[in-house]
């Protein structure tokens, strides 16, 4: 008996394959793709991987056009950054072939259902799809994974479907949209234009548009906050009415009470209690590392998956808020107590562990939690996740906070001031959470009736703020919020966005390409951008995994609603051509030209360069190195933006022109070192943006060049 087990990545085949063999051989295919063999009840069994998705959906037609007519093929066939899957899935054609039975085995949920089902219908071919089962595992632990092999289930259709009828649609609203719009562009203005648009993607920049809009035009409104200065412990009292909008009213009460002592007027005190944080899931694990270590939800979602291919963390991508029993609590904390940091809280556990848990579920995987398993070697992005899984899974086990407030009301001349402290009266899970600051003050000794000297009265007048922008943590929240896209892809929409440049900063700006073309599509196809038609696609794809509708509807009603967008497009063809490039140029003027042009940023066919607005009038241009961006600052000299270029720690600002505060009246001579090795002419010695280098007189037909250093190596 002969049975393949298709798995989502390497390190799951050989988590897997240990598991269930501790003799598992490793093997190598094509001196590449690591696969295993192993025996166990009788079978001769191989673990095969992918690495990730190795179809995916292309049109039948020519590419790059509209169209609705799509299949799977080899991802690499789909992108040439894809070239990396080829040898996988040669792998898994060539072993998969005529197994008698065959194992799904990667991840649980929508995407890596659909990796395997992919792999076994197009690679293993044949009836493969029917002899297959299905293992269903939240840790890669070796009991979690032999409990799954030993409890195979059928795999689950809905899933399929679901994910099947999800990268469709992001075909139909992505690609196909984002092809046309460029077109109005190509067709209107006869200039190449790459725009980016999505089914949840566009929605999200719509969201962050309408927040740059409500920052822009706020209105601040002064107000004026009354405090004194107690010559007491220098506590600080505040007027109880707080924000005072009326500048009158402020004058009054500040003359009224200037000079004046305060009086004690009433103390309260009062009990309240910090609840026990709930269980992890995705984007509360995202939340989280952000607020503590400041992480980007896709930095956090990296490290977290890293863990749990390891064995050491749960399946991060889990909306659950539920630690069920069946975990075994006590086995895991046995086995973290090995760990004397760990275990000094862990030694402290309540005998009952009940865990306060969440009220979210998830039916796929429990919350994010370790495994017990203790972890070797991690690096830093991998470490602070882990600990904050690892206490935060402590801390759900512990009682609440609880604290004691003092409240002083204080009466200057009729006038009620006030001044508040807290102080912690047991700590509950607080003391088993490194990562929140605990509330600790001191009640200062004093009574009703005292009379307390005033050091200073202050008048603070200030202005209201405009909403708060959006950081990538809060963005996520939000779209979970409004139920836009998935807990494993929202990072991902968030990074795309970015590396489409319509957005940028950590507390998010958007670019002026991003708000024009939201500007754009809310005037002529607003479809695209609303939250709604996003939501519902949501909410119906969902509706695929509990049987409430077919695949087949789902598409059928994405296909109509973006022919509908697509009409609105090409009706609409001149203006929207216009408008988006008009926003690409307005997006990518970088400063002034001498002549009182713009200076604009542009692709041309050895480069990026910038280049002012008047050409062919005035030619000025400045080439810009591979890699390098634009940045905020001017030049000190010159006044032209400054750009930063290369990487990591030669990464170095200057000036756009690179001849910026050379002597211009001297002549440069290059020195000849040597003759050059491939065409025989003189080798130079050239000073460049970098610093100096070997270069070949005969440049361009002869590309030689070397560092300094380099030199006598080469010419040997």
């Amino acid at each position: 008996m002969h049975e393949v087990i298709i798995c989502e990545k390497p390190s799951s085949a050989e988590k897997i394959a240990k598991a269930l063999s501790p003799s598992a051989k490793k093997k190598v295919y094509n001196k590449k793709v690591k696969y295993w063999e192993l025996q166990r009840d009788s079978k001769d069994i191989t673990v095969l991987s992918g690495v990730g998705h190795l179809y995916s959906l292309i049109p039948k037609e020519a590419r790059y056009r509209v169209s609705f007519n799509l299949h799977w093929v080899p991802s690499y066939e789909a992108s040439k950054s894809s070239a990396f899957t080829k040898n996988y899935l040669r792998a898994i054609k060539k072993f998969g072939k005529d197994a008698d039975s065959y194992i799904h085995a990667c991840d649980y949920d929508v995407e890596g259902t659909l990796i395997g089902y992919n792999a076994l219908k197009y690679a293993c071919g044949g009836d493969s799809l029917k002899k297959a089962s299905r293992m269903k595992f939240s840790t890669l632990t070796k009991k979690d994974i032999i409990e799954a092999y030993e409890n195979r289930i059928d795999i689950d259709m809905h899933q399929v479907d679901n994910g099947i009828a999800r990268h469709i649609l992001d075909y139909y609203f992505g690609m196909n949209i984002s092809i046309a719009l460029s077109d109005s562009v190509r067709k209107t203005k006869h200039r190449f234009l790459k725009l980016s648009v999505g089914r949840v993607q566009t929605p999200t920049l719509s969201i962050l548009v309408k927040r740059e809009k409500e920052i822009r035009e706020f209105v601040p409104e002064p107000y004026w906050v009354i405090r004194a200065i107690l010559d007491f412990e220098g506590i600080e009292i505040k007027h109880v009415d707080g924000n005072i909008f009326d500048r009158q009213l402020a004058e009054e009460i500040f003359n009224k009470c200037n000079g004046k002592d305060a009086v004690v007027d009433e103390i309260a005190f009062s009990k309240s209690k910090t609840k026990t944080p709930v269980p992890f899931n995705l984007s509360g694990l995202q939340a989280e590392a952000y607020n503590v270590f400041g992480f980007s939800p896709k930095r956090t979602q990296v490290a977290a998956q890293n863990l749990y291919s390891a064995g050491y963390t749960s399946y991060p991508r889990t909306s659950s808020q539920k630690l069920p029993e069946s975990l075994g609590f006590k086995s895991i904390f046995d086995q973290l107590s090995a760990n004397p940091e760990f275990k000094k809280h862990i030694s402290q556990l309540p005998s009952r562990l009940i865990p306060h848990n969440g009220k979210k579920e998830d039916a796929a995987h429990p919350p994010i939690h370790p495994t017990g398993i203790l972890p070797g070697k991690l690096n830093s992005d991998e470490q602070k996740i882990y600990s904050l899984i690892v206490y935060r899974f402590i801390a759900v086990f512990f009682e609440a906070a609880e604290f004691e407030t003092m409240k002083t009301t204080l009466d200057i001349e009729g006038e009620k001031f006030k001044f508040s402290r807290r102080r912690v009266t047991h700590k509950g899970w607080m003391d088993h959470y490194p990562f929140r600051k605990i509330d600790d003050e001191n009640f200062p000794d004093v009574k009703e009736g005292d009379v307390m000297s005033v050091k200073e009265l202050i008048s603070d007048e200030k202005e209201t703020k405009p909403p708060a922008r959006y950081n990538q943590a809060s963005l996520i929240k939000e779209l979970e919020k409004k139920n836009l896209g998935t807990k494993a892809t929202r990072a991902d929409i968030i990074d795309k966005l970015y590396d489409r440049q319509y957005i940028d900063g950590t507390k998010i700006e958007v670019n002026q390409l991003g708000e024009n073309l939201i500007d754009t599509l809310n005037d002529y196809c607003s479809d695209l951008t609303s939250e709604e038609l996003t939501r519902n696609f949501e909410n119906k794809l969902e509706g695929i995994n509990k049987d409430e509708f077919t695949k087949d509807v789902v598409i059928d009603e994405g296909k109509k609603d973006v022919r509908e967008i697509l009409n609105d497009i090409d009706k609409n063809m001149k203006g929207i051509g216009s408008k988006l490039y008009e926003a690409y140029q307005e997006s990518n003027i970088v400063g002034e030209c001498k002549c009182g042009g713009k200076l604009v940023k542009r692709a041309g066919s050895y480069g990026d360069f910038v280049g002012c607005t008047n050409y062919p009038d005035c030619k000025i241009t400045y080439s810009l190195p591979r890699n390098a961006n634009i940045i905020k600052k001017t030049c000190e000299k010159c006044g032209l933006p400054m750009i930063a270029a290369g990487k990591g720690r030669n990464r170095q600002e200057m000036c756009l022109d690179p001849n910026c505060g050379k002597d211009k009246t001297k002549t440069y001579t290059p020195e000849k070192v040597g003759e050059c090795p491939k065409c025989g002419k003189p080798l130079l010695k050239r000073s460049g943006r970098f610093g100096e280098f070997i270069g070949c007189k005969g440049f361009p037909k002869c590309n030689f060049t070397c560092s300094v250093d380099e030199l006598e190596s080469k010419l040997k």
